[in-house]
């Protein structure tokens, strides 16, 4: 009787993470086409401007739709960073969202951090999808700075592909 107890609320917490996940966005964007090399270097170039402007060393990764690395840029950043930008590009991607949304997530749940046990997630502020016309592209991640400035640099980089 106890096991199908802790099941239960194994489940239940299960359930309250996913469903606060899914409160904390609305429909995320579908996937579109994979970002363009001549797509990456445009953001990549702007990104990079931003961390240059401020003196912040960082490592900057753009992936595809399907999480695939298409360019990293390392500017004097620590060793830790090119896993770290790779993985909240990626998970940006996976999970739709910034991945600030999953930082915030697991700050303001403890059952949330069931999301730790999902193989490949980074769920640190500095990752953003890359939506072009309403579809997901691709994936920006920064990491080596304050993560809030991780994510001013991933900006940057988004930005220069969804002006008008």
């Amino acid at each position: 009787m106890n096991h199908g107890l802790s099941l239960l609320r194994q489940l239940l917490a299960v359930t309250l993470t996913l469903l606060s996940l899914a409160a904390s966005a609305q429909t995320p964007p579908p996937y579109g086409l994979s970002i363009s090399i001549e797509q990456a270097k445009k953001a990549m170039a702007a990104a990079e401007a931003e961390a240059r402007k401020n003196n912040w060393q960082v490592v900057i990764s753009i992936v595809d739709t399907g999480g695939h690395l298409v360019m990293l840029q390392r500017l004097d950043a620590q060793n830790a960073s090119v896993d770290i930008a790779t993985g909240k590009a990626r998970t940006a991607v996976n999970f739709r969202r910034p991945t600030k949304a999953l930082e915030d997530s697991l700050a303001a749940n403890g059952s949330a951090l069931r999301i730790l046990a999902v193989p490949g997630v980074t769920p640190l502020q500095g990752g953003l999808p890359i939506v072009v016309d309403g579809k997901i592209i691709g994936g920006i991640g920064v990491s080596g700075v304050l993560a809030t400035q991780d994510e001013v640099v991933a900006k940057a980089g988004l930005d220069t592909l969804t002006a008008k």
